[in-house]
């Protein structure tokens, strides 16, 4: 199993390079901390993870700075297949945001 996630700039039409990208469990726990690399990619945030619902928390305002409407995204996912993959990937503006399940 493993959870994986791209995050793009639609304004610019590029990666998103050093967004912090943190995964958390089903009980609010942090299970990583990772940030996107220069294809603003994160391969790999979690190894064997049991059924349930988990968070990736994307650090938007950081990445903006001082101009952006949403200075963090939170995104909730199911992990219903323990052995399974899960890519979560991120389109980003500074007054939108959109997400779904990737393959």
């Amino acid at each position: 199993m493993s959870v994986s996630t791209h995050v793009l700039d639609a304004t610019t039409g590029r990666p998103a390079v050093g967004v912090s990208v943190v995964l958390r469990g089903p009980r609010g726990l942090e299970l990583a901390d990772r940030q996107t690399d220069v294809d603003g990619r994160v391969k790999d945030l979690a190894g064997t993870l049991a059924a349930g619902i988990y968070r990736l928390h994307f650090d938007t305002g950081a990445y903006f700075g001082q101009q952006t409407f949403y200075p963090e995204v939170s995104v909730a996912f199911t992990i219903t297949e323990p052995d399974g993959h899960y890519h979560v990937p991120l389109l980003l503006s500074p007054y939108a945001y959109s997400t779904y399940r990737g393959s």
